[in-house]
């Protein structure tokens, strides 16, 4: 989609002029023919996108970017703006007024020229796909649809705020668990390049055939400081082949998939998304978003692809006229407590609220099995660094331990 400027006639023969979001310059023809505006000029506009003022390329690369953290607090901040009953555009101005980040600032902007030129509050947001979120921009014109936009910037902040608190948690669980594996794939390197090459060369004095485990690390370690720009090589091509494998539809699928069925870890995974989904659906629910739309929405925003596919297939089903709690019941991914409180809610008109009761019980879980993760892990850990300095100790001193036998006449 790009930006064109037009000017027009309309029915009374009154010129029109503004800005519209098309593929083409003959699609924005047919959009103003459609609204009864014979066009008479069309030419396309750069866009204002990105980089506020002419810093150029380099500006642009050393530009903070907007986080997750810098949208929550915008979000909180467009919240209370539209609490207090500031309009919308006034609340832009003042918010680009007291803000030092240059990102927000061009966001703020960018966004205040796009109302002014008559865009939805929407549509200029779904031009920062970087800082919006796709639920976020559906939820958004949901808002101002309805007329609950208030409402709605609420409901983002605290989705925000949970998908935030669930990532922190879940990178504090991971810190020393990637610590100690980082310190022994390091501690493996140097042992593999430097450190058993010199063994090998002690070794070669002697005599009598070596064990089968020093045999083994000696030609393995060979092999390495031989073959070590290969390895580094297929290792830089695995793991673009995987980038690349994963953007791909299939690919992603089968990742998503692959994730879910991950020991100790997949568990969280599919707690967590559910979570994310029950919030979601609840608060476009809520909002007064049709069922079926709802599903479309929340299954582009749960973030695997695989639970995106099993909702979409509820959505299919409540499209051919069955029951929600049917439709969840075919996806398998739901527990027999969560199904219940579904069916519950369809039966008595409350499903948003215990669509939130659902969200809040996967969360708590979420929460517990983070809290685990750590402790889950360590075991495993020092059982796997165990194994490697067995392997190590075996290999290196089992050779050392023979020539002293022999040495001792024994």
């Amino acid at each position: 989609m790009s930006n064109f400027t037009f000017k027009g006639r309309n029915t009374r023969g009154e010129l029109v002029e503004g800005i519209v979001d098309a593929a083409s310059s003959d699609a924005v023809a047919a959009q103003l023919m459609a609204g009864g505006v014979v066009p008479v000029s069309i030419e396309a506009t750069p866009e204002a996108v990105g980089v506020a003022g002419g810093g150029g390329w380099l500006q642009a690369l050393l530009a903070k970017p907007v986080t997750q953290e810098d949208t929550l607090v915008l979000t909180r901040q467009l919240y209370t703006l539209q609490k207090a009953g500031v309009p919308i555009l006034r609340s832009l101005a003042g918010l680009e007024a007291s803000t030092s980040h240059a990102g927000i600032v061009s966001l703020l902007r960018d966004v205040h020229a796009s109302l002014d030129q008559g865009r939805e509050l929407a549509t200029a947001f779904a031009r920062h796909p970087n800082v919006f979120s796709s639920f976020y921009v559906a939820m958004t014109r949901v808002g101002e649809l309805t007329g609950r936009l208030t409402e709605v910037f609420l409901r983002l902040a605290q989705h925000l705020e949970f998908e935030l608190d669930t990532r922190a948690r879940i990178k504090q669980a991971l810190r020393y668990p990637l610590m100690v594996v980082v310190a022994m794939g390091v501690a493996l390197i140097i042992i593999n390049l430097v450190v058993l090459p010199k063994f090998a060369d002690v070794f070669a004095h002697f005599k009598s055939e070596l064990p089968l485990m020093t045999r083994l690390l000696l030609g393995f370690s060979g092999w390495t400081v031989k073959w070590w720009p290969l390895v580094a090589a297929g290792g830089i091509a695995l793991a673009l082949a995987w980038r690349n494998g994963v953007a791909t539809t299939g690919g992603r699928y089968a990742w998503d998939r692959f994730k879910l069925r991950l020991p100790i870890v997949g568990d969280i995974v599919l707690k967590a998304t559910l979570a994310r989904f029950a919030r979601s659906f609840a608060l476009a629910s809520s909002a007064g978003v049709p069922i079926s739309q709802a599903l479309t929405v929340v299954a582009q925003t749960v973030d695997n692809a695989y639970i995106g596919a099993r909702i979409e297939q509820m959505r299919d089903g409540v499209e051919r006229g069955e029951s929600i709690s049917r439709c969840a019941t075919a996806t398998g991914v739901f527990t027999p407590i969560v199904l219940q409180m579904i069916a519950v809610g369809e039966e008595t008109g409350e499903l948003d609220a215990l669509m939130t009761e659902i969200a809040q019980m996967y969360e708590r879980e979420t929460d517990y099995a983070v809290k685990g993760l750590s402790a889950a892990i360590e075991p495993i850990l020092l059982v796997v660094i165990g194994l490697l300095v067995l392997m190590l100790a075996l290999g290196v001193f089992l050779p050392l331990w023979n020539l002293s036998r022999a040495a001792m006449g024994r």
